[in-house]
């Protein structure tokens, strides 16, 4: 088993990153619900966008704060995909809580399609991930985590 160690000043970045994500998606998640309805379009494109790279890079960047005694490189063409279901959840959730019957239900179904795009984004992020040695995952864990 190997042990690893964090970077802080990356720990800290990434926190200050989710930070800022949250702060531009609520301002965005207004603008998206008081726009009309041919201005509507590009401003969920752009929260979709702003929220998920933001997601994205706090992973990420937090991935990279984790360091083990042995070289770690990443696929970086796997890393990219991975943006993609950030995004895409994230788009899917402005729409819904930006609808004007906004319920309950819409909160709810909001909420786990973003959990289900953190967790796609984070597993598919973690499969970038190249070193020596072999990488197991506990399936419980896996499974607690995404609930």
């Amino acid at each position: 088993m190997l042990h690893g160690i964090y970077d802080i000043r990356l720990v800290l970045f990434s926190v200050a990153i989710a930070m800022l994500t949250a702060y531009t998606t609520l301002d965005l998640a207004i603008r998206v619900t008081d726009a009309k309805s041919q201005q509507r379009w590009p401003w969920l494109l752009g929260g979709a966008i702003a929220m998920g790279i933001g997601i994205w890079a706090m992973h990420f960047i937090a991935m990279l704060a984790f360091s083990l005694p042995i070289p770690i490189d990443y696929d970086w063409l796997t890393v990219l995909i991975s943006v993609l279901p950030a995004i895409f959840a994230s788009g899917l959730a402005l729409y819904l809580i930006s609808q004007p019957e906004f319920g309950i239900l819409r909160l709810l179904s909001g909420s786990l399609l973003m959990g289900i795009g953190i967790s796609a984004m984070h597993y598919i992020g973690m499969a970038a991930i190249r070193l020596p040695a072999k990488m197991s995952y506990d399936f419980s864990v896996v499974a607690l985590s995404i609930a």
